[in-house]
């Protein structure tokens, strides 16, 4: 079975298709030693190589969207009573990217593709991850723009932040940076108790699935993942 050239380049992670097409036009790809096309079909035992260097054979990745639930702890540590790991029962090893508080619920992402985990981490004060947040009393007028100007929190001032108020006690924020119960902590320093927290988005993924449950990420969710990620950690 043959896999089209950009589409392959897509699958092992390297980059978006629409990346791998300026790459085979500028003459960097190549399939067996011979200078990659558009167009291309790679089959599975050719070797592809990148600027002379050949790249890792195709391997089955998995990206996933988890709908964790309140109580699921963000380990993959077996030992731990409701990990992640036990709670997805996935078949085969997974690791979750990025952590979710125990008392939260909401998106994660889950994958066997290391480098991605990796990359998506080093970009983690540059990729936005949005909440909806309830709280235990109702929110002042002016708590949007004192929570969006940056709070000061575990020895820092938090990042700049999109806030937008949804109810009496309810809002939306999105968030550049990733401290220690972070949300919860900003609401504290105004006087608010966080009664609910739900990551909606990771980037370019949404969160749109019931509690509990998983999906795998579409074609179309990996190639943007991967075109932002190759912005970010090359800046």
């Amino acid at each position: 079975m043959s896999t089209r050239i950009n589409k392959y380049l897509s699958e092992v992670g390297f980059c978006s298709r629409r990346q791998a097409d300026r790459y085979i036009e500028q003459g960097l790809v190549k399939i067996n030693g011979r200078q990659a096309v558009i167009g291309d079909q790679v089959l599975e035992n050719d070797v592809v190589t990148f600027e002379g260097k050949a790249l890792k054979p195709r391997e089955q990745h998995v990206y996933i969207a988890l709908n964790k639930p309140v109580g699921i702890v963000s380990t993959t540590d077996q030992s731990i009573k409701g990990n992640m790991i036990d709670f997805i029962n996935y078949p085969s090893r997974i690791f979750h990217i990025g952590r979710l508080d125990k008392d939260s619920e909401g998106l994660i992402l889950l994958t066997n593709h290391g480098d991605i985990v990796n990359q998506i981490l080093r970009a983690e004060n540059a990729h936005e991850k949005e909440y909806i947040v309830e709280v235990d009393r109702v929110l002042s007028q002016d708590f949007a723009t004192k929570m969006s100007n940056g709070v000061p929190i575990l020895n820092t001032i938090t990042k700049p932040c999109v806030v937008k108020q949804l109810g009496p006690k309810r809002f939306k924020i999105i968030l550049t940076e990733g401290l220690n119960r972070q949300i919860r902590r900003m609401a504290e320093y105004f006087g608010y108790t966080v009664t609910s927290l739900k990551r909606v988005r990771i980037m370019n993924i949404k969160l749109d699935i019931p509690v509990g449950e998983y999906r795998y990420l579409s074609q179309n969710e990996k190639d943007e993942l991967f075109e932002l990620l190759g912005r970010q950690t090359s800046k």
